[in-house]
């Protein structure tokens, strides 16, 4: 197994400083306008990676029994941070959504930190009950209930992309532990008609579909985005025009630097590199995979499954909404997007994958 997390050590660290470097340069133009310093950005994105690179020492080197007998105290912990970052005056509103908390400069956003706690949750439960898990009612349906929890809580942020890739990262979880394929069919028409729901009572939703099949439509309103995102993949070509040199970074696509920072990335770089960093990506996810399906603990395996599938649904998504193959959900990439709980957490996710390879 030193193979593999080598690998995923090297190709880690690669992205990260690929991310640190493509935020300064996407950012620095807005951060001029809105700070008067160009550095403001990398800047709390480099604090965010020291202090993930000491947690992350820590997390590498703690027994993780140790973290499976506290999660339970953990996601009450979790849960009381969602119910209060949805208070007025507590949580604060960014992008029409109160999913922060501040504190001084720096801000956190506690559904990332949710994620990661109920993989651990998830991992735990299924230790417990995988080898009667189709006994729906006296052993999903808990599952059930707290993760219907937390979506809802987190819904009424909102924030429908960081419900998506916590749905369909227990889902998978779920999937590995022998789960009849005919409870998938149950659980598929209840997120049809819970997605259907969603859309209906918010009309903002509504008009992100309907741009993603035709931005233009509306390319001053919802379609915008979308639309500087192509039109700033597209002109990248092969080489593109160089780092610094984007030109939808001066106030054509709003705020770069987040979640569309790949398409300035392309922009720059070009189609090569781009297809370079996203095989980077692959070679990441298959080698966390390999070390996932070593795994003789239960316990250990559901984990390391559950970080790879949060990590593959994140990154999927995210490249999906760049090039505007789904809608706009407002998720980060991994270890590229400025956001220090998304890097923290993408941080720890790795580090726990290195406590899980040492076994």
């Amino acid at each position: 197994m030193k193979k593999e997390i080598v690998i995923v050590k090297l190709l880690s660290t690669i992205l990260i400083l690929f991310g640190l470097l493509i935020i300064y340069s996407s950012s620095y133009v807005w951060s001029n306008y809105k700070f008067n310093n160009g550095y403001h950005y990398v800047l709390y994105q480099f604090i965010f990676l020291l202090i993930s690179l000491f947690i992350s020492k820590v997390v590498i080197k703690i027994d993780l029994n140790i973290i499976k007998k506290n999660i339970n105290k953990l996601l009450l912990i979790g849960i009381i941070l969602l119910l209060l970052v949805i208070i007025p005056g507590v949580g604060v509103v960014r992008n029409g959504s109160r999913s922060w908390f501040s504190i001084g400069p720096l801000s956190m956003q506690p559904s990332e930190f949710i994620k990661i706690i109920l993989i651990i949750f998830t991992a735990k439960y299924l230790e417990k009950y995988h080898y009667k898990i189709n006994k729906l009612k006296d052993n999903l349906f808990p599952l059930i209930i707290i993760l219907g929890a937390v979506i809802l809580l987190i819904m009424l942020e909102p924030d429908f992309g960081s419900s998506m890739i916590i749905i369909l990262t227990i889902l998978s979880m779920v999937f590995i532990s022998g789960l009849k394929y005919r409870f998938f069919s149950y659980i598929g028409l209840l997120g049809i008609l819970g997605i259907t729901f969603i859309i209906i009572i918010a009309p903002y939703r509504m008009a992100r579909i309907i741009s993603f099949i035709n931005p233009w439509k509306d390319p001053l309103g919802s379609g915008y985005q979308i639309i500087q995102s192509l039109y700033a993949v597209a002109p990248g070509g092969l080489f593109g025009h160089g780092i610094f040199s984007s030109i939808q970074k001066y106030f054509y696509l709003p705020e770069p630097q987040t979640d569309f920072i790949f398409a300035i990335f392309c922009e720059e770089f070009g189609f090569i590199i781009s297809v370079l960093v996203i095989l980077m990506f692959i070679i990441l996810f298959y080698n966390i995979y390999k070390i996932s399906a070593k795994q003789s603990d239960l316990f250990k395996k559901f984990l390391s499954f559950g970080i790879l599938s949060s990590l593959v649904v994140q990154t999927v998504m995210n490249l999906c909404v760049v090039v505007g193959l789904v809608p706009v959900t407002g998720v980060t990439l991994p270890f590229f997007s400025y956001g220090g709980s998304s890097l923290l957490i993408s941080i720890l996710e790795i580090s726990l994958i290195i406590n899980i390879s040492k076994s």
